[in-house]
């Protein structure tokens, strides 16, 4: 089985949906996504610096660490899972508060599936 990682470039979309980006985004979706077969993990990473004065594509960067056959099988199985209402415990809840909104408290700025290739871990 191969390993993947999706990546999400994601941040509120004013700082007025901060508190609704935390709350929702940050504190429900990650763990909803993180939940769903296949998935390993869910980590949230926030920018605190730039790097070589390049452009910084997104406030905060969304992994999730998911075994698969394919990136298309696990497109296929997270989509599946975001679908079914009765998912976990949490997802109506879930849900109702991000339907009880005027707008998405999340600005999606980039995504992608992408296969493990190397690694190198060198400290213990």
């Amino acid at each position: 089985m191969a390993r993947f990682i999706l990546i999400g470039l994601v941040e509120p979309p004013s700082p007025e949906d901060q508190e609704a980006f935390d709350e929702l985004y940050l504190g429900q979706h990650i763990y909803d996504t993180a939940l769903c077969p296949n998935f390993l993990s869910g980590t949230v990473y926030k920018l605190r610096g730039g790097h070589v004065g390049i452009d910084i594509p997104s406030e905060y960067i969304a992994i999730y660490e998911v075994d698969a056959e394919s990136y298309e099988e696990a497109e296929r199985v997270l989509n599946e899972w975001q679908r079914d209402p009765d998912a976990w415990e949490g997802r109506a809840e879930h849900n109702e508060a991000f339907a009880s909104l005027e707008r998405s408290p999340l600005k999606v700025k980039g995504s992608g599936w992408y296969e493990f290739e190397r690694a190198y871990h060198t400290r213990d």
